[in-house]
């Protein structure tokens, strides 16, 4: 099977399901957004901090794997080959940010990210998943999506955050905090 198609080259992608539309279409624009989400996902997951966490790391990208592809699936048709998305999901990544958070200080202020380029990783990541839970909340206004796509993505950036946190303490770096000058 050869990479190339040729069949995008004037601007238009297949859907799951054959329905043809522009590449610059919001749900193609969702999609790509939680596969670039994804890539960053597995940076995060290669950094050596990270050792102890890669299994549920890589969990997360196959969660993430299969919500591109329900985004990914033409609306208002069957499409007995995906895979489901399962409500634990959400349950999962709750559990990790609460065993995470009560293991760090309680937060005082407002964070800068930075301070290390694994925890930066980290910070570039949690924005790429609230730029993912945007669109996905776009397109849920056009074309009604699972709950629990929103859900993930919208825990997901909560996870960021704190695994960022959590990866500086492990790194013995100092937070930036963010002081408003006066």
């Amino acid at each position: 099977m050869k990479i190339y198609t040729k069949t995008g080259d004037e601007g238009t992608t297949s859907l799951f399901g054959g329905k043809r539309v522009p590449k610059f279409h919001l749900r193609i624009d969702a999609y790509g957004t939680v596969d670039e989400l994804n890539s960053h996902i597995g940076l995060i997951a290669d950094q050596e901090v990270n050792k102890k966490r890669n299994s549920f790391l890589r969990g997360i990208q196959e969660e993430l794997f299969t919500i591109g592809s329900h985004l990914a699936a033409e609306p208002g048709k069957e499409h007995k080959y995906l895979p489901p998305l399962r409500n634990e999901i959400v349950d999962n990544i709750e559990a990790e940010i609460d065993k995470m958070d009560s293991e760090l200080p309680a937060l005082k202020s407002f964070i800068l990210p930075g301070g290390h380029p694994a925890v930066s990783y980290c910070h570039i990541g949690r924005c790429v998943c609230r730029r993912a839970e945007r669109l996905c909340v776009d397109l849920n206004q056009h074309e009604k999506l699972s709950p629990i796509i929103i859900q993930y993505l919208n825990r997901l950036s909560d996870f960021l955050f704190i695994l960022a946190r959590k990866m500086g303490q492990e790194l013995n770096v100092e937070e930036i905090q963010w002081r408003p000058k006066k």
